[in-house]
Protein backbone atom coordinates (compact mmCIF):
# COMPACT_ATOMS: atom_id res chain seq x y z
CA UNK A 1 0.00 0.00 0.00
CA UNK A 2 1.33 3.56 -0.64
CA UNK A 3 2.05 6.15 2.07
CA UNK A 4 -0.85 8.09 0.27
CA UNK A 5 -3.30 5.43 0.48
CA UNK A 6 -2.21 4.61 4.20
CA UNK A 7 -2.31 8.08 5.49
CA UNK A 8 -5.94 8.39 4.22
CA UNK A 9 -7.17 4.92 5.48
CA UNK A 10 -5.52 5.90 9.12
CA UNK A 11 -7.62 9.21 9.23
CA UNK A 12 -10.56 7.46 7.92
CA UNK A 13 -9.61 4.53 10.62
CA UNK A 14 -9.28 7.80 13.50
CA UNK A 15 -12.48 9.29 12.05
CA UNK A 16 -14.22 6.05 12.79
CA UNK A 17 -12.94 5.45 15.93
CA UNK A 18 -14.47 8.97 17.67
CA UNK A 19 -17.84 8.00 15.84
CA UNK A 20 -17.81 5.03 17.82
CA UNK A 21 -16.97 6.69 20.87
CA UNK A 22 -19.53 9.62 20.10
CA UNK A 23 -22.25 7.75 19.35
CA UNK A 24 -21.87 5.65 22.69
CA UNK A 25 -20.71 8.38 24.76
CA UNK A 26 -23.91 10.45 24.22
CA UNK A 27 -26.52 7.37 25.10
CA UNK A 28 -24.43 6.98 28.06
CA UNK A 29 -24.04 10.88 29.21
CA UNK A 30 -27.61 11.89 29.02
CA UNK A 31 -30.70 9.63 30.66
CA UNK A 32 -33.79 8.38 28.59
CA UNK A 33 -35.36 11.36 30.35
CA UNK A 34 -33.24 13.64 29.00
CA UNK A 35 -33.48 12.02 25.51
CA UNK A 36 -37.32 12.20 25.58
CA UNK A 37 -37.19 15.93 26.92
CA UNK A 38 -35.58 16.14 23.65
CA UNK A 39 -38.17 14.45 22.30
CA UNK A 40 -36.73 11.38 21.05
CA UNK A 41 -38.35 8.01 22.54
CA UNK A 42 -36.34 4.82 23.19
CA UNK A 43 -36.64 3.66 19.39
CA UNK A 44 -34.44 6.65 18.22
CA UNK A 45 -32.07 5.61 21.12
CA UNK A 46 -32.04 2.30 19.63
CA UNK A 47 -30.80 3.77 16.41
CA UNK A 48 -28.45 5.30 17.55
CA UNK A 49 -27.11 2.29 19.27
CA UNK A 50 -27.28 0.90 15.98
CA UNK A 51 -25.34 3.62 13.97
CA UNK A 52 -22.68 3.31 17.14
CA UNK A 53 -22.94 -0.70 16.29
CA UNK A 54 -22.15 -0.18 12.16
CA UNK A 55 -19.01 2.04 13.32
CA UNK A 56 -17.92 -1.11 15.38
CA UNK A 57 -17.86 -2.90 11.66
CA UNK A 58 -16.34 0.09 10.01
CA UNK A 59 -13.45 0.54 12.09
CA UNK A 60 -13.09 -3.22 11.70
CA UNK A 61 -13.07 -3.27 8.35
CA UNK A 62 -10.15 -0.49 8.06
CA UNK A 63 -8.10 -1.77 10.57
CA UNK A 64 -8.10 -5.33 8.83
CA UNK A 65 -7.03 -3.42 5.43
CA UNK A 66 -4.03 -1.71 6.99
CA UNK A 67 -3.08 -4.47 9.53
CA UNK A 68 -1.04 -4.45 11.53
CA UNK A 69 -0.28 -0.67 11.53
CA UNK A 70 -3.80 1.17 12.09
CA UNK A 71 -4.01 3.34 15.22
CA UNK A 72 -6.47 2.45 18.07
CA UNK A 73 -8.76 4.11 20.29
CA UNK A 74 -8.24 7.76 21.54
CA UNK A 75 -9.60 9.90 23.92
CA UNK A 76 -11.87 12.08 23.35
CA UNK A 77 -13.20 15.31 24.13
CA UNK A 78 -16.93 16.62 23.07
CA UNK A 79 -18.37 20.45 22.99
CA UNK A 80 -22.11 20.25 24.14
CA UNK A 81 -23.79 19.16 27.40
CA UNK A 82 -27.29 18.56 26.03
CA UNK A 83 -29.32 16.08 23.81
CA UNK A 84 -29.55 18.84 21.20
CA UNK A 85 -25.97 19.54 21.19
CA UNK A 86 -25.12 15.82 20.91
CA UNK A 87 -27.37 15.73 17.98
CA UNK A 88 -25.74 18.73 16.20
CA UNK A 89 -22.45 17.24 17.09
CA UNK A 90 -22.94 14.38 15.57
CA UNK A 91 -24.85 15.58 12.37
CA UNK A 92 -21.37 17.78 11.60
CA UNK A 93 -18.72 14.74 12.86
CA UNK A 94 -20.38 12.45 10.38
CA UNK A 95 -20.62 14.91 7.64
CA UNK A 96 -16.90 15.97 7.72
CA UNK A 97 -16.34 12.21 7.75
CA UNK A 98 -18.50 11.40 4.80
CA UNK A 99 -16.95 14.67 2.39
CA UNK A 100 -13.37 13.53 3.81
CA UNK A 101 -13.59 10.44 2.83
CA UNK A 102 -15.66 11.54 -0.92
CA UNK A 103 -12.36 13.86 -1.22
CA UNK A 104 -9.59 11.31 -1.66
CA UNK A 105 -11.64 8.18 -2.78
CA UNK A 106 -10.72 9.08 -6.60
CA UNK A 107 -7.04 9.52 -6.18
CA UNK A 108 -6.82 6.20 -4.46
CA UNK A 109 -3.57 4.11 -5.91
CA UNK A 110 -4.90 1.06 -4.94
CA UNK A 111 -8.60 0.96 -6.23
CA UNK A 112 -9.86 -2.38 -4.55
CA UNK A 113 -9.75 -0.60 -0.63
CA UNK A 114 -11.53 2.10 -2.23
CA UNK A 115 -14.58 -0.04 -3.08
CA UNK A 116 -14.48 -1.43 0.32
CA UNK A 117 -14.23 1.98 1.92
CA UNK A 118 -17.47 3.07 -0.61
CA UNK A 119 -19.44 0.40 0.83
CA UNK A 120 -19.01 2.02 4.76
CA UNK A 121 -19.06 5.36 3.64
CA UNK A 122 -22.60 5.26 1.97
CA UNK A 123 -23.50 4.09 5.33
CA UNK A 124 -22.50 6.98 7.31
CA UNK A 125 -24.16 9.58 4.61
CA UNK A 126 -27.63 7.62 5.93
CA UNK A 127 -25.89 8.50 9.29
CA UNK A 128 -25.81 11.87 8.44
CA UNK A 129 -28.88 12.84 7.00
CA UNK A 130 -30.67 10.66 9.89
CA UNK A 131 -29.08 13.29 12.49
CA UNK A 132 -29.73 16.26 11.00
CA UNK A 133 -33.33 14.84 11.06
CA UNK A 134 -33.38 13.79 14.27
CA UNK A 135 -31.99 16.95 15.59
CA UNK A 136 -35.15 18.95 13.91
CA UNK A 137 -33.04 19.84 10.60
CA UNK A 138 -34.21 19.16 6.99
CA UNK A 139 -32.69 16.00 7.00
CA UNK A 140 -31.36 16.55 2.83
CA UNK A 141 -31.34 19.74 2.03
CA UNK A 142 -28.54 19.55 -1.17
CA UNK A 143 -28.39 18.02 -4.76
CA UNK A 144 -24.99 16.90 -3.91
CA UNK A 145 -22.90 15.95 -0.98
CA UNK A 146 -18.92 17.92 -1.20
CA UNK A 147 -15.58 16.13 -0.93
CA UNK A 148 -13.11 17.23 1.22
CA UNK A 149 -9.00 16.62 0.86
CA UNK A 150 -7.80 15.09 3.92
CA UNK A 151 -5.92 17.87 5.31
CA UNK A 152 -9.62 19.69 5.96
CA UNK A 153 -10.41 16.49 7.73
CA UNK A 154 -7.72 16.28 10.25
CA UNK A 155 -8.03 19.66 10.67
CA UNK A 156 -12.06 19.53 12.05
CA UNK A 157 -11.07 16.20 13.94
CA UNK A 158 -7.63 17.17 15.22
CA UNK A 159 -9.23 19.18 18.41
CA UNK A 160 -11.57 16.62 19.64
CA UNK A 161 -8.31 13.99 20.23
CA UNK A 162 -7.36 14.25 23.85
CA UNK A 163 -4.64 11.22 24.06
CA UNK A 164 -3.75 8.56 21.68
CA UNK A 165 -2.12 5.35 22.19
CA UNK A 166 2.32 6.47 21.92
CA UNK A 167 2.29 3.19 19.13
CA UNK A 168 -0.18 5.02 16.86
CA UNK A 169 0.82 6.35 13.52
CA UNK A 170 1.47 9.75 13.14
CA UNK A 171 -1.08 11.10 11.25
CA UNK A 172 1.31 13.34 8.67
CA UNK A 173 -2.29 15.74 6.87
CA UNK A 174 -1.86 19.34 7.44
CA UNK A 175 -3.67 20.91 10.21
CA UNK A 176 -4.52 24.32 9.26
CA UNK A 177 -5.17 27.20 12.25
CA UNK A 178 -8.58 26.83 13.78
CA UNK A 179 -11.62 28.60 12.48
CA UNK A 180 -14.64 29.42 14.53
CA UNK A 181 -18.10 30.77 12.79
CA UNK A 182 -20.88 32.24 14.24
CA UNK A 183 -23.72 30.31 12.57
CA UNK A 184 -27.47 30.64 12.13
CA UNK A 185 -30.26 29.78 14.79
CA UNK A 186 -31.64 26.61 14.47
CA UNK A 187 -35.55 26.14 12.75
CA UNK A 188 -37.81 23.08 12.01
CA UNK A 189 -40.26 24.75 9.22
CA UNK A 190 -37.64 26.13 6.35
CA UNK A 191 -34.77 24.33 4.53
CA UNK A 192 -32.54 26.72 4.90
CA UNK A 193 -31.45 28.96 8.17
CA UNK A 194 -29.07 31.38 6.31
CA UNK A 195 -30.66 34.49 4.39
CA UNK A 196 -29.99 37.40 2.57
CA UNK A 197 -28.32 39.55 4.87
CA UNK A 198 -26.93 37.89 7.71
CA UNK A 199 -23.95 38.52 9.08
CA UNK A 200 -21.20 36.26 9.20
CA UNK A 201 -18.32 36.33 11.86
CA UNK A 202 -14.81 34.63 11.72
CA UNK A 203 -12.21 34.17 14.45
CA UNK A 204 -8.90 32.25 13.74
CA UNK A 205 -5.92 31.19 14.94
CA UNK A 206 -2.22 32.11 14.23
CA UNK A 207 -0.54 29.50 13.00
CA UNK A 208 2.14 27.73 15.16
CA UNK A 209 -0.22 26.32 17.87
CA UNK A 210 0.71 23.27 19.67
CA UNK A 211 -2.30 20.94 19.23
CA UNK A 212 -4.21 17.24 18.98
CA UNK A 213 -3.72 14.55 20.95
CA UNK A 214 -0.70 14.77 23.61
CA UNK A 215 0.06 18.41 21.68
CA UNK A 216 1.80 16.24 18.66
CA UNK A 217 0.50 18.28 16.16
CA UNK A 218 1.32 21.93 15.08
CA UNK A 219 -0.82 23.97 12.93
CA UNK A 220 0.47 25.68 9.83
CA UNK A 221 -0.29 27.65 6.83
CA UNK A 222 1.57 28.91 3.80
CA UNK A 223 -0.85 31.57 3.36
CA UNK A 224 -0.39 35.50 3.71
CA UNK A 225 -2.02 36.44 7.39
CA UNK A 226 -5.30 38.19 7.38
CA UNK A 227 -5.05 41.76 8.88
CA UNK A 228 -8.12 41.30 10.84
CA UNK A 229 -9.00 38.10 13.10
CA UNK A 230 -12.63 38.65 14.46
CA UNK A 231 -15.30 39.75 11.27
CA UNK A 232 -15.38 39.98 7.49
CA UNK A 233 -13.36 43.29 7.46
CA UNK A 234 -10.14 44.81 7.16
CA UNK A 235 -8.89 42.65 4.24
CA UNK A 236 -8.66 42.11 0.39
CA UNK A 237 -8.61 38.18 0.90
CA UNK A 238 -11.29 35.65 0.66
CA UNK A 239 -14.11 33.47 2.03
CA UNK A 240 -14.19 29.82 0.33
CA UNK A 241 -17.82 28.34 0.57
CA UNK A 242 -17.69 24.90 -0.47
CA UNK A 243 -20.78 22.86 -0.83
CA UNK A 244 -22.29 20.50 -3.32
CA UNK A 245 -20.33 20.98 -6.64
CA UNK A 246 -19.29 24.46 -6.29
CA UNK A 247 -16.39 26.29 -4.58
CA UNK A 248 -17.41 29.77 -4.19
CA UNK A 249 -15.21 32.52 -3.33
CA UNK A 250 -16.30 35.99 -1.43
CA UNK A 251 -14.32 38.89 -0.50
CA UNK A 252 -13.91 39.15 3.19
CA UNK A 253 -14.74 42.78 3.11
CA UNK A 254 -18.32 43.49 2.47
CA UNK A 255 -18.42 39.98 0.67
CA UNK A 256 -21.73 37.95 -0.39
CA UNK A 257 -22.62 34.55 -0.79
CA UNK A 258 -26.14 35.26 -1.59
CA UNK A 259 -27.72 36.20 -4.80
CA UNK A 260 -30.89 34.91 -7.55
CA UNK A 261 -30.98 31.25 -7.18
CA UNK A 262 -28.15 30.22 -4.60
CA UNK A 263 -30.31 28.67 -1.90
CA UNK A 264 -29.53 25.60 -3.62
CA UNK A 265 -25.64 25.95 -3.38
CA UNK A 266 -25.79 27.59 -0.16
CA UNK A 267 -27.23 25.07 1.91
CA UNK A 268 -27.18 22.47 4.52
CA UNK A 269 -24.22 21.54 6.39
CA UNK A 270 -21.37 22.68 4.74
CA UNK A 271 -17.40 24.23 4.65
CA UNK A 272 -15.79 27.20 4.97
CA UNK A 273 -12.26 28.51 4.48
CA UNK A 274 -10.17 32.14 4.55
CA UNK A 275 -7.51 31.94 2.09
CA UNK A 276 -5.30 34.71 0.36
CA UNK A 277 -6.22 34.03 -2.87
CA UNK A 278 -9.06 32.89 -4.92
CA UNK A 279 -7.16 30.20 -7.09
CA UNK A 280 -9.54 28.09 -9.43
CA UNK A 281 -10.43 24.91 -8.40
CA UNK A 282 -12.69 21.72 -9.20
CA UNK A 283 -14.28 19.08 -6.65
CA UNK A 284 -11.11 16.74 -8.43
CA UNK A 285 -8.49 19.38 -7.18
CA UNK A 286 -10.05 21.17 -4.53
CA UNK A 287 -6.97 20.27 -2.43
CA UNK A 288 -4.93 22.66 -4.64
CA UNK A 289 -6.26 25.78 -2.35
CA UNK A 290 -4.47 24.21 0.54
CA UNK A 291 -1.45 26.16 0.31
CA UNK A 292 -3.67 29.61 0.19
CA UNK A 293 -5.12 28.06 3.51
CA UNK A 294 -4.88 30.78 6.19
CA UNK A 295 -7.56 29.18 8.29
CA UNK A 296 -10.41 26.54 8.65
CA UNK A 297 -11.95 24.59 7.25
CA UNK A 298 -15.32 25.34 10.17
CA UNK A 299 -17.99 23.60 9.49
CA UNK A 300 -20.89 26.84 8.39
CA UNK A 301 -24.42 25.96 9.45
CA UNK A 302 -26.67 26.94 6.24
CA UNK A 303 -29.58 24.98 6.43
Amino acid sequence: MSDFDFQSFNLALNQEYIELDLFHYGLARFSQQEFLDAGLGPEYQFLIEYMADQEVGHAEMISNIIYPYGAKQCQYQYPFDTVRGFLDFCQKLTRWGESGVYGFLPHLDNRAPAELLINSITTEARQQMAFRQLEGLFPMAVWFVAGIPQAWAWTMLSPYLVHCPPENPYIKWQIFPYLNVTVGILSTNVSAISYPGYQVYFQWDNPGMNVSYDLKYQTSSTAGPCEDTRTLSGSTQYALWVSQLNATYTPLQMGSVFGDNTAPIFNDTMFVVLTDDNPYVTPYNLSLVNPHIVAGPSIYQAG
